[in-house]
C-alpha cells in the first residue's frame, strides 16, 4: 500500500468518525482518538461490506454505508464507557 493511500484512509477516517459522533444524538465519553479509530474501523468496513454487496463503484453508497456503520460503533462505544464509568 502506499503511503498516499494511508494517509487518504486516516484522512477519511477522521471525517467518517466525526460524522458519525455527530449523529450520535448523546453526549459520549468517547475521546478524539477513540473517535478516529472508530471512523476508521466504519470506513474499512463500509467498504468491505459495499464492495460485498456490489456497490463498490458507487461513491455515496459506499460513503453512506461506512457513516452508517460507524454511527453504530460509535453508539455501541459509548454505552460501554457510560457503563463502565458509573459507580
Amino acid at each position: 500500500m502506499e503511503p498516499s493511500g494511508i494517509l487518504s484512509g486516516l484522512l477519511a477516517g477522521i471525517c467518517i468518525g466525526l460524522i458519525a459522533r455527530l449523529l450520535v444524538p448523546t453526549m459520549q465519553p468517547v475521546g478524539c482518538i477513540m473517535t478516529v479509530f472508530i471512523g476508521i474501523v466504519g470506513a474499512f468496513g463500509g467498504l468491505g461490506l459495499s464492495n460485498v454487496l456490489g456497490w463498490g463503484s458507487i461513491f455515496w453508497l459506499t460513503f453512506i454505508l461506512q457513516v452508517v456503520i460507524a454511527t453504530i460503533l460509535v453508539a455501541i462505544v459509548a454505552a460501554l464507557f457510560r457503563k463502565s464509568s458509573q459507580p
